[in-house]
């Protein structure tokens, strides 16, 4: 049964993945290994379930048909582990958290240091996104908690961690540079770097919020591509306190004339259904 299981997982894990390499490195298989499981399972069922090519695998109109059920097995055999784990103790087991890079950066690397002390049997896997994809991937299960800027979706439990302060970024010799704090409309004469994907964030918010429109020139997710464009003079740009710690980009930072900040918090579908190992890692969190 259990080997069964892992083929149920590689499968799963190759459609999400898009790749028998990436799921390979996920399940600690290697890729032939993932290849040769997706081949009995198909000679198995007597059906295709992937298409292969060059680029990647997808499903076949079979394999979109059987795909939910397989997913289904996945998910509760990992209720059936966490349930095993919670009776035997906290001896193995595995957390799944969707992140920002700030969070990625500053936060995480401590607490899952801490965390490895006393529980060195956790395996972790982290999934960089921006806000709506970690909401996403919490409210499908693809993660057991998130990151995520409060308030979010309503369907989710959450916690308060921390409010984070936006702050003005500005090139070493700017003339913005001597002012004490620098106001909105100022940001509005040159050109901005925009912190931001798919949805509008916080910072569009901002400008919003004062009836302003700011000159974006580039738009992206990247915290750090945002710090190089604007050292190397490309233009300005807003960007939260917490991913300006350690940087190694020559530029300054400036409190804005309007309250500007973030709430960051921890997001999940329901604490109660949480295994044993995610809520002792959101208890460390808590008190990190």
């Amino acid at each position: 049964m259990e080997f069964n299981i892992s083929k149920y997982m590689a499968f799963v894990a190759s459609v999400e993945y898009g790749s028998f390499t990436k799921a390979a490195e996920l399940l600690h298989y290697t890729q032939s290994a993932i290849s040769r499981m997706i081949n009995d399972l198909e000679t198995e069922w007597k059906i295709s379930v992937l298409e292969r090519s060059k680029t990647g695998v997808k499903l076949t109109s079979d394999g979109l048909k059987i795909f939910p059920y397989a997913k289904s097995i996945c998910n509760e055999f990992q209720k059936l582990q966490m349930q095993i784990d919670e009776l035997s103790g906290l001896q193995s087991g595995m957390i799944r958290v969707g992140t920002f890079s700030s969070v990625a950066t500053h936060w995480l690397p401590n607490i899952i240091k801490a965390f490895q002390n006393d529980y060195p049997n956790i395996d972790y896997e982290l999934l960089l996104g921006d806000y709506s994809e970690i909401e996403t991937w919490i409210l499908e299960g693809r993660v057991d908690c998130g990151f995520l800027r409060l308030p979010t979706h309503p369907e989710l439990e959450t916690i308060f961690l921390e409010q984070d302060k936006l702050l003005a970024v500005l090139p070493q010799n700017h003339y913005l540079t001597s002012k004490k704090k620098v106001s909105v409309s100022d940001l509005c004469n040159e050109p901005f770097m925009l912190l931001e994907k798919g949805t509008k964030a916080e910072i569009s918010e901002i400008f919003e919020k004062n009836g302003l429109t700011p000159k974006t020139h580039f738009t992206t997710w990247d915290d750090y591509a945002v710090m190089s464009m604007v050292e190397k003079g490309l233009g300005i740009s807003i960007l939260p306190k917490l991913i300006l710690k350690r940087i190694p980009y020559k530029i300054v930072t400036k409190e804005l004339n309007v309250p500007a900040y973030r709430n960051i918090g921890l997001a999940m579908r329901n604490k109660k259904t949480l295994s044993l190992a995610a809520k002792k890692f959101i208890e460390y969190l808590q008190y990190r």
